[in-house]
């Protein structure tokens, strides 16, 4: 009788190699499941913290003593997984690959200057941001990880040390020479070829070959090993990068990252960021991999894909495993979180009732927000560590709060984080000296048990969390609370009150919540969000690890198609999915996975023809693309357009299911829970009690502590209660039922009623809670805006702003968008309010963009919505409003901001006060007829694109349906005495903020005045009042009205002085109508800041406005002057039109350089990108680079401005609105001043060739095919004489400026998402403030 062959038993390795933290599990048929957890840095024990944890598992699995100096043999593993954080340490400690860029010529300095945008709005020393020098990466772990990842868009730290810029030169042929040759201009030139998409581009320069080469010889002899390849449209035209690469190649380059094979998307600052990031890092990550593989016998090179031995697999940020020798540093920086992903969607997840789920997964400095409904949600563009990267990466959003985010009470408010207190010295717990921290309060409150900690803290390393310390710093801090607020706080409710702000969310109706780490706040949040439910897998610390168990290897292909969507393109659409799905087949098979465990999900990229707005639609099952695109433009965006739909990229997702993604089905819940029995936990199950701290109780009370591992599946638990293991601590609440599954702990919350606040008082908790709430509902507003428009002006550049205002029209938050916005739209609200009085329905919507009311200039159009009671059709209780740039309202020659305009009329379409929405009805007739009458005037014309405009307006809408929902909420929960309480404690709270910075400045002379290149003065002076801090700024001596178009509203001074204020004060504060109520503000009528209704007002919103703010920084001698000036420049042919503003050098301070290339004071938009430009309009951008040593001198030198030449591919007209032409940017105490900026045309001579005319600050021009329009903004001010000549020292000079700027040297921000999903990267386009 034949004997049964019996394979051996092997063991599942998967590891998390985190920033302290090196998590592995280990799974064996025959010997369960074993968990190992050790520092990631132990040098003194081990050189390789992965490494170490195979070995010790080994040891366990086959009961053997492995060395530790011997290589590890892998017989006995069946596979190997892991998520590392080798590229994400690399990218944030600068200790990547020395790498050089190769870019096309003329952008040398492309990705240096990047979006233009500033990262903190309201801070004067704008600078890119480095690693704190007091930790390190061993150290500080998780700190480190925050502090780099996820800076905001703006001012990269380039990873290149050397730039070679390119001969060559392709774009995209112009739409109208693509359907008539014949419509192109004489003597236009280049060979004309076919992009990979199937589009026509035009090579108007070739490839240099000869000089590549060159160049790259000698980037090979200076040392260089690794460099990025970045050509202009190399993502439809990849052969010169192909090119490039191939001459590289030839030369001995070991590493080449050619842009358009990493990532075939248009941008090319994203495109060549994310290749200069592979070049970055990739061959570190080689480095470690080689070096990991030197520990194991044949260094693994016998297994890998051929299907035996041991496989070893590293997780991508996508979700998916590749082989070892494929992984890369570009798609490695999510590694570990993406594995937490993955292993909560696989556990939590129950298919049959399709509950989307949210994790949670804390951690010492963050806390990783994302969400699974059946499908991983993937971002294709994010920013990283300052750096932007195109690569898909699971959609994880980042909370710069966790257990050891620093507790501070600031303002009047209570804030927990975004600084965090690290591994060193840590917690105040730690004893190392370390602040109160989240930790901290958990602590105090009872919600750790300190005896279930190890003895490792202190000098020592041998003693226990100190509570004593942790008391006392609690004790100390509740009582300067209570003698600042006269209150009667605790202790006990003021560190629960730091808890509570921590967990403020937006309000959420998904019923399930999962919390992968960090019991303690898990039920707290649930309650706050609304959830009834809470999810803690047994694996919940370690779900990193555990769900590379449950991954599947992916690979993702894309490339770019341009082609109309239509039943009879599905052909030649299969033929490209097919060609990809070939291609993800052949990397698929070679990983080791069977053909018949490969799935793929087809997508296509659609978007509506006209609009910038792009889907990511999978294939539905029936197989229409065209409608699923519909139904998910209009469940996102409200609306759909009367528009074909085009394709912009074919997309294939080849997927190799693993070993155990059978096991998705056997981990649910759902089954536990309708299968075993409830058992009550039996009264002598637990080991021990504490005293723990509800606020729903008001006070400590005893609660049980239980072993999770001596509790039976089916076991229920009643709050109050702690239920612990090795790895974790979950907290349960009063109202809290646990009950014990196999693989879960399964929490009803017990949603009960809130807690009635009294309004008779103002508590500091609930003031900072309810701060956060108001602003977050503007920042919703402003997301469904970004989300929901059409235009470039508000989708790309982000010019917008959204708001709430109280029932009397009174600003209470204002997301920081653009700060020309901030307080103006006030005005505009409460004139709307002031002309309806008593005449509004419930759901009316009202538009305006009249400077006479509160207006700042006619492109921006204001849309306002009155809330009114639930109930009611008489009581307003809010107001909401979202103002949005329009780029095309009709005016002189078709331009709303033409640099001849002088009266109003010239400005496009005027609008006072108009219904937008009445009975439920878009007036869209109406609104045709009013931007249509911007016409009528001489030489004047309307709209060239009115389905954008009342696309955006429809998105503005939305922006305030948002608002509106969410105020209804607020209300619902808290009811509207309470919330009204809290809006007018959260203006006094501003208030008191300004006077008490005010104060400080008492008794000085404050005067300046500053001048507009038509020699037009702006004169200040402040009187300050030191008894009660109220002021008066006097802008008596300003010029007359002037007959041009630099007139500013009042409402535009308004802002500039919040503006100001805010970023004096240097500290986090309410931006609100409390802002401006100590200060009495005198502006003479019919001058140049106070004009007539008839005036025209364009330029004053962009350029007057930065004077005014230069003037109030003079006085305060906060600072040297910043570029002073928007540099607006627009071109229009036919219906077409393109606008953007220009960065410039920043003013340097006492304590800082001015930055250079960057957007200053009153605007933070965008620029456009080259290729999105060339792609939308007959223009060429030939050069954008910083002008070197434009800044001012001094001991601080001034930012340097730009160069931005335009090339005009037919004739059209151009202007450009400049100031700092004539009067240079002014240098504080003994600096030099900025350079000044000019604009200049080439235009064409009678010979062929070429005049360079120096034009007037703001001018406009009829420019040819072929000539160019060439911009230099202007550099800031330096700071600080160069030879000490005015007698102060650096040192002296920065003691000065602390004492009277306390915002000139705020300190940055410590701690940074990780993490950058689609939250995270729109939170960051806001350049939210600090």
């Amino acid at each position: 009788m034949p004997t049964a062959i019996t394979k051996p038993d092997k063991v599942k390795i998967c590891i998390d190699r985190g920033g302290t933290f090196c998590d592995v599990i280990a799974m064996s048929e025959t010997k369960g499941d074993h968990l190992v957890k050790l520092l990631s840095v132990n040098p003194e024990h081990y050189p390789d913290a992965p490494r170490e944890g195979v070995r010790r598992v080994l040891e366990w699995f086959t009961g053997e003593s492995i060395p530790k100096d011997q290589p590890i043999d892998t017989s006995s593993i069946e596979y190997l997984r892991m998520g590392t954080t080798v590229a994400t340490n690399a990218l944030l400690e600068r200790k990547g690959e020395r790498c050089a860029l190769l870019i096309t010529k003329g952008f040398k300095d492309a990705l240096e200057i990047g979006t233009q945008t500033r990262p903190f709005l309201f801070q004067l020393a704008i600078k890119k941001l480095a690693i704190d020098s007091r930790h390190d990466a061993a150290a500080a772990g998780r700190l480190v990880l925050v502090q780099w990842l996820m800076l905001p868009p703006c001012q990269p730290d380039v990873l290149y040390t050397k730039v070679v810029e390119v001969e060559e030169r392709v774009a995209p042929e112009w739409l109208e020479f693509v359907q008539d040759p014949s419509a192109a201009p004489a003597g236009y030139g280049g060979e004309l070829v076919k992009g990979v998409n199937g589009s026509k581009l035009r090579v108007l320069q070739p490839l240099n070959t000869a000089q590549v080469r060159t160049d790259l010889e000698a980037l090979y002899a200076e040392g260089y090993r690794s460099i990025a390849i970045v050509l202009c449209h190399s993502y439809l035209y990849p052969l010169h990068e192909k090119a490039v690469e191939s001459i590289a190649l030839s030369v001995g380059f070991p590493h080449i990252s050619v842009s358009s094979d990493l990532q075939a998307m248009i941008n090319l600052v994203s495109r060549g960021t994310s290749a200069t990031a592979d070049a970055y890092l990739t061959p570190e990550v080689r480095r470690y991999l080689d070096g990991f593989a030197e520990g194991f016998k044949g260094k693994l090179q016998q297994n890998g894909g051929s299907g035996t031995g041991c496989r070893v697999s590293f997780m991508q940020s996508d979700g998916s495993l590749c082989d070892f020798r494929k992984f890369s540093g570009l798609k490695a920086i999510l590694s570990g979180p993406a594995g937490g992903v993955v292993g909560f969607a696989r556990t939590s997840y129950d298919p049959i009732e399709a509950s989307p789920v949210v994790g949670f997964d804390m951690g010492g400095t963050s806390t990783d927000v994302s969400r699974y409904g059946g499908k991983y949600e993937h971002v294709f563009e994010t920013t990283t560590a300052g750096v932007t990267i195109q690569t898909p990466q699971l959609d994880i959003n980042t909370v710069a709060a966790g257990g050891g985010s620093i507790l501070t009470y600031r303002n009047g408010l209570f804030n927990v984080g975004p600084e965090s207190a690290g591994a060193h010295p840590g917690p105040a717990c730690y004893r190392k000296g370390g602040p109160l921290t989240v930790t901290d309060a958990n602590l105090f409150l009872g919600r750790l048990h300190i005896d279930s900690f190890p003895k490792i803290f202190g000098p020592s390393e041998d003693m226990p969390l100190d509570y004593e310390i942790v008391k006392t710093k609690f004790e100390a801090l509740t009582k300067d609370i209570n003698t600042e607020n006269g209150s009667s706080l605790t202790p006990a409710e003021v560190a629960c009150g730091f808890i509570n702000v921590e967990g403020v969310p937006d309000q959420c109706t998904q019923p399930f919540l999962l919390w992968w780490c960090g019991g303690q706040h898990a039920c707290a949040l649930a309650q706050v969000l609304g959830m009834h439910n809470v999810i803690v897998h047994k694996y919940s610390s370690l779900l990193s690890a555990y769900g590379m168990a449950l991954a599947d290897v992916a690979v993702d292909s894309s490339e770019p198609f341009l082609l109309q969507y239509s039943p009879t393109a599905l052909a030649v659409l299969n033929e490209r999915f097919e060609a990809l799905k070939a291609k993800g087949l052949e990397q698929i098979l070679s990983q080791g996975i069977d053909e018949h465990k490969v799935i793929y999900e087809c997508y296509l990229n659609l978007r509506y023809r006209g609009s910038d707005t792009k889907l990511m639609i999978l294939k539905p099952k029936d197989g229409d693309f065209a409608k699923a695109f519909v139904e998910q433009h209009r469940r996102e965006f409200a609306f759909v357009l009367d528009a074909p739909i085009d394709v912009e990229n074919v997309r294939v997702r080849a997927i190799g299911l693993g070993e155990d993604s059978d096991k998705i089905a056997e981990s649910t819940y759902v089954r536990d829970l309708n299968e075993l029995p409830e058992v009550k936990v039996a009264k002598d199950k637990h080991f021990g009690t504490n005293q723990i701290f509800f606020e729903e109780n008001g006070e400590f009370v005893t609660a049980p502590l239980y072993r999770l591992e001596d509790l039976e599946p089916g076991t229920t638990v009643p709050g109050p209660a702690i239920m612990l293991d090795k790895t974790q601590t979950i907290l349960l609440h009063p109202q809290n039922v646990a009950r014990v599954l196999r693989s879960h702990v399964f929490i009803d919350v017990g949603l009960g009623p809130r807690k009635q606040l009294d309004t008779t008082v103002v508590d500091p908790i609930q003031l900072s809670i309810f701060s956060h709430r108001f602003m977050g509902i503007a920042e919703q507003m402003g997301r469904a805006l970004q989300k929901t428009a059409v235009s470039v002006q508000i989708k790309e550049r982000l010019d917008f702003s959204c708001a709430i205002f109280g029932p009397d029209g009174c600003l209470v938050a204002n997301a920081p968008n653009v700060p020309v916005h901030l307080g103006s739209m006030q005005y505009a609200v409460q004139f709307q309010a002031e002309r309806h009085h008593g005449k509004l329905r419930p759901g009316d919507i009202l538009v305006s963009n009249h400077p006479r009311a509160g207006g700042t200039h006619l492109p921006d159009i204001t849309v306002i919505q009155p809330v009114f009671a639930d109930g009611s059709n008489e009581e307003i209780v809010f107001w909401v409003a979202a103002r949005g740039h329009h780029g095309d309202i009709g005016g002189l020659h078709g331009n709303s901001m033409h640099p001849q305009t002088t009266e109003s009329w010239q400005e496009g379409a005027n609008i006072l006060s108009t219904f937008l929405v009445r009975d439920g009805e878009f007036k869209e007739k109406d609104m045709t007829d009013i931007f249509m009458k911007a016409g009528d005037y001489p030489e004047c014309m309307a709209p060239r694109q009115l389905n954008m405009n009342m696309s955006d307006l429809k998105a503005q809408c939305a922006a305030c349906a948002v608002g509106s929902a969410q105020i209804h909420a607020l209300f619902g929960e808290y009811g509207k005495e309470v919330v009204q309480h809290y809006m007018a404690a959260i203006r006094t709270n501003a208030e008191l903020a300004v006077r008490s910075f005010l104060k400080t400045r008492a008794g000085e002379l404050l005067q300046a005045e500053d001048y507009l290149d038509d020699g037009t003065i702006i004169a200040l002076k402040v009187d300050i009042d030191d008894t009660d801090g109220t002021a008066t700024f006097d802008f008596t001596g300003t010029s007359p009205e002037s007959l041009s178009n630099l007139n500013a509203p009042e409402s535009v001074t308004r802002s500039a002085l919040i503006y100001c204020l805010r970023t004096l004060i240097g500290t986090d504060m309410p931006l609100n109508a409390g802002v401006l109520a100590p200060v009495r503000l005198v502006i003479p009528p019919d001058t140049i800041l106070s004009p007539s209704m008839e005036a025209a007002v364009c330029c004053g919103n962009t350029e007057t406005s930065q004077r005014v703010v230069d003037v109030v920084f003079k006085a305060f001698e906060a600072c040297a002057a910043s570029q002073g000036c928007m540099n607006a420049t627009h071109f229009d042919y036919k219906e077409w039109y393109y606008g953007e503003t220009i960065c410039g050098g920043a003013g340097a301070g006492p304590t800082w350089v001015g930055q250079s290339a960057t957007q200053i004071n009153m605007t933070n938009t965008r620029i456009g990108d080259v290729e999105v430009a060339e792609k939308r309009y007959p223009l060429l951008l030939r050069e954008f680079s910083i002008r070197r040593g434009s800044g001012g001198a001094g001991r601080n030198r001034g930012g340097d401005g730009v160069h931005r030449e335009y090339e005009a591919r037919l004739d059209m007209e151009a202007a450009h609105i400049g100031e700092r032409r004539v009067n240079q940017p002014y240098g504080m105490h003994g600096g030099g001043p900025g350079e000044r900026g000019a604009t200049y045309w080439m235009r064409k001579s009678p010979d062929g060739g070429f005049r360079r005319i120096k034009m007037k600050p703001s001018a406009a021009c009829h420019i040819k095919a072929g000539e160019r329009l060439i911009i230099h903004t202007p550099g800031g001010g330096g700071y600080g004489s160069v030879d000490g000549a005015n007698g102060e020292t650096t040192g002296a000079m920065a003691n000065k400026k602390r004492k009277i700027v306390p915002g000139a040297t705020a300190q940055y921000r410590s701690t940074y998402s990780r993490a950058n999903g689609s939250l995270a990267e729109y939170a960051a386009m806001q350049e939210s403030c600090d």
